[in-house]
């Protein structure tokens, strides 16, 4: 299996070379030469473990990995740094199956994937005979930024630098990022939205002078967000799992078809469930669900994706986003893998905000469905949750849950349903306390997390208990025109 890149159907790489650089010439992505189709039946794969039914994912995608060197890079990353020996929970609940991303060492999906990464990349260096140290390079909405660091920090012959909006994330996420030991690491507050950020980011990749500088200091930069293959596709095994478990509680039988729910930012995380569903599991709609930033939902409803619009910071940071950069994969599909079309298309949204894709490529999207949530229904979806079934959720599955509820109503279709629960209630007490009840806004943060732990009758998570009396260790800000001074400085 090799990987091109989304805008030059002639650059071609292994899965590894594709780990190590990230994104591809002229700002490409890299996509699979095709989606390969499962091989383990899934009466099989109903009796495996996650790190089991993740390698049988895997190993179809990274061929260039030996059996030994991928078991070896699941197990260091699918262990006791998660809460559950199951990795990834299914919750019943209100006619739903919350699939729990939520249980690794920083309390968001970002973990599934972020936790295998530095593996990958570090097995990937060796068997491409790279000497050089391995610079990450990161914008993050909230997630992304503390899992990266939890995976790379410590790790020798990496460094890795995150970069976020000043004031665009929770205060618990921004606490576990700037409390992050490591010589390795540099957190960065940017006055600029994440968009900003992750162009700045992309902007640094594309620099040919920069690489040419940082490389005679023995450096060369990769990513560590959802643009990387090397996340893209450990995302898609818990789809796979999320599916094999429901065939093995017998809530389904196997060939039934499901639908999958998902909180939708920068698109990685449902376009994993897209492959999830083209690999054969029996996937019929696949929901993407949006907040107030609503850019997903206006491009299904209509085709054209339209990025002039008002920025929205929303009580579900993670997916403040205007740039949903992983649709490029899907745009790319459905252009036919017409490399050429795909380049006029991104080359549009560049220079004037907006594309509009043709009726054929359209016809090809009616796997999805999409819609948003307004802050007030999101806040409303957690309280009458709580209420009903003293399950508590965060603001981001929350978006899901209610988007599902609509979804349901304007359709009638009851076909059993996977929310994928994206991050825990913890990350987000603020606003997941106040849902509950308005009294709670005057409370101290961790005064919040004492008291959801005794609504929901959960434990506080260890994320929470390591930044509760941590000293600050970044206090880092920058301009959206100064992440390179940054980086380099943080380089010599």
């Amino acid at each position: 299996m090799n990987f091109v890149s989304t805008r030059n159907d002639k650059e071609v790489v292994t899965a590894s070379q594709g780990i190590l650089k990230g994104l591809a010439e002229n700002s490409g992505l890299y996509v699979p030469e095709k989606i390969p189709a499962l091989d383990v039946s899934m009466d099989k794969l109903s009796k495996m473990s996650y790190q089991d039914v993740a390698y049988e994912v895997m190993k179809l995608y990274f061929t260039d990995f030996t059996e030994e060197e991928l078991r070896n890079c699941i197990n260091n990353a699918y262990d006791d740094k998660f809460d559950t020996k199951e990795i990834a929970p299914l919750v019943s609940c209100d006619k739903a199956y919350f699939l729990e991303l939520f249980h690794g060492a920083t309390i968001a999906f970002k973990d599934m994937a972020l936790s295998i990464l530095p593996h990958l990349m570090i097995t990937s260096a060796r068997k491409n005979n790279v000497s050089n140290d391995i610079v990450i390079l990161t914008a993050t909405s909230g997630d992304t930024g503390k899992a990266a660091l939890a995976g790379f920090a410590g790790v020798d012959g990496t460094k890795i630098v995150v970069f976020y909006p000043n004031g665009g994330v929770s205060r618990i996420q921004e606490l576990q990022m700037i409390t992050t030991k490591g010589d390795n690491t540099k957190v960065v507050a940017i006055d600029g939205n994440f968009d900003e950020a992750q162009t700045g980011v992309k902007k640094m990749f594309t620099d040919a002078d920069l690489a040419k500088r940082i490389g005679e200091k023995g450096y060369q930069f990769s990513s560590a967000n959802s643009i990387n293959i090397g996340r893209l596709v450990p995302q898609i095994a818990y789809y796979v799992y999320s599916y094999a478990k429901l065939v093995d509680n017998s809530e389904i039988s196997n060939g039934d078809l499901i639908n999958v729910c998902v909180p939708t930012g920068n698109f990685g995380n449902i376009l994993a469930a897209y492959y999830a569903k083209n690999m054969g599991v029996p996937i019929a709609k696949l929901i993407c669900a949006s907040n107030e930033n609503k850019v997903l939902y206006d491009f299904f409803k209509t085709g054209t994706y339209d990025k002039n619009r008002d920025f929205k910071l929303t009580n579900s940071p993670s997916m403040d986003i205007l740039i949903s950069s992983n649709l490029e994969r899907l745009i790319h599909m459905c252009a036919g893998r017409d490399a050429k079309k795909n380049s006029e298309l991104m080359n549009q949204l560049t220079t004037t905000g907006k594309y509009d894709i043709t009726d054929d490529m359209k016809a090809k999207l009616d796997d999805f469905y999409g819609d948003f949530a307004t802050q007030e229904e999101t806040g409303k979806t957690i309280r009458d949750l709580y209420d009903k079934t003293g399950y508590i959720i965060d603001t981001h599955t929350a978006v899901a849950k209610c988007v599902y509820d609509k979804y349901v109503a304007a359709t009638g279709d009851t076909t059993k349903t996977v929310i994928a629960s994206t991050a825990s209630p913890f990350k987000f007490t603020r606003s997941v306390m106040t849902a509950i009840d308005p009294k709670y806004d005057s409370w101290d943060d961790f005064d919040l997390v004492d008291e959801l732990s005794k609504l929901g009758n959960v434990p506080i998570p260890n994320a929470i208990k390591e930044i509760r009396d941590a000293n600050i260790l970044h206090d880092n800000k920058c301009s959206v025109s100064g992440m390179e001074e940054a980086v380099t400085s943080f380089l010599k």
